[in-house]
């Protein structure tokens, strides 16, 4: 028979064990480990999941990059990159800068474009043609160079629905209170989400846009499977995606802290 005091210990070894293997609560998650696409999955409009033949997602340099140098058009193959497990509470780090050149192709709307999504359904949900996930963005611009404004950090609803000053937001994007960040300079954004509550996006520290009950419905969404579309369903949780319009972007830091 194995003395309780050896058991009481093994016991206690393997809590411990257990526990550092995951991040406590408050503890910032490197999503983004500098070397790979460990823990990301890839969806591209017109392909399958985890399909990304033209390396439109990769890690060079340290840096998270997308990239359209092998595409001879873009052809609406709208892209986005999947971290693999969902969060309910959290905050999020997202340090981005927009780069080069689209593609010729490219929609007018989509030019210095990209975004990270919040809510977002599992890409193993989406059918091959679905072009957005069904999720919140958080849409990440740069300056056009014509001197208009164009802030970063705004809301976008692809297949939801978001309150703002308790009524019902209207407009399929809302435009934040930054200010527009022309070049290619690194930008640091941050999204601090309360389950179905209340979303606070950041940029360079400064609350630049605040909404609530996020919820599937709206539209903007296209070739989804109508079971996962059930208009008024709360979003408490779902997945974050990085996103690929036909505008390159670089990604140096994607972390995450889970909050009570």
């Amino acid at each position: 028979m194995v003395p309780l005091a050896e058991v009481a210990a093994l016991a206690a070894l393997l809590l411990a064990s257990g526990c550092a293997q995951r991040p406590a609560d408050g503890e910032w998650i490197e999503l983004f480990n500098g070397r790979d696409l460990s823990h990301w999955v890839v969806k591209i409009a017109g392909h399958e999941v985890g399909e990304d033949t033209l390396q439109t997602f990769r890690v060079e340099d340290g840096v998270l990059k997308v990239r359209y140098d092998r595409y001879g058009a873009f052809d609406e193959q709208f892209g986005h990159l999947f971290y693999d497990r969902s969060f309910a509470r959290y905050h999020l780090l997202v340090e981005y800068r927009i780069v080069g050149d689209w593609l010729p192709d490219v929609p007018e709307w989509a030019r210095a474009n990209s975004g990270v999504m919040l809510f977002a359904q599992d890409p193993h949900t989406m059918p091959r043609d679905q072009d957005f996930p069904i999720s919140v963005e958080m849409q990440l611009l740069a300056g056009l160079g014509d001197g208009s404004p164009r802030p970063t950090a705004n809301m976008c609803s692809p297949g939801t629905d978001v309150s703002m000053g308790g009524r019902p937001v209207v407009d399929h994007c809302v435009n934040s209170t930054s200010r527009t960040y022309e070049g290619d300079g690194w930008v640091r954004v941050e999204g601090i989400v309360l389950g179905d509550s209340l979303v606070t996006q950041i940029v360079d520290g400064d609350t630049v846009l605040q909404y609530s009950s996020p919820r599937i419905g709206g539209g903007v969404v296209n070739g989804y499977d109508p079971a996962q579309k059930v208009n008024g369903r709360p979003l408490r949780s779902g997945y974050i995606a990085l996103q690929g319009e036909g505008q390159p972007v670089e990604f140096r830091r994607v972390a995450l802290r889970v909050l009570r």
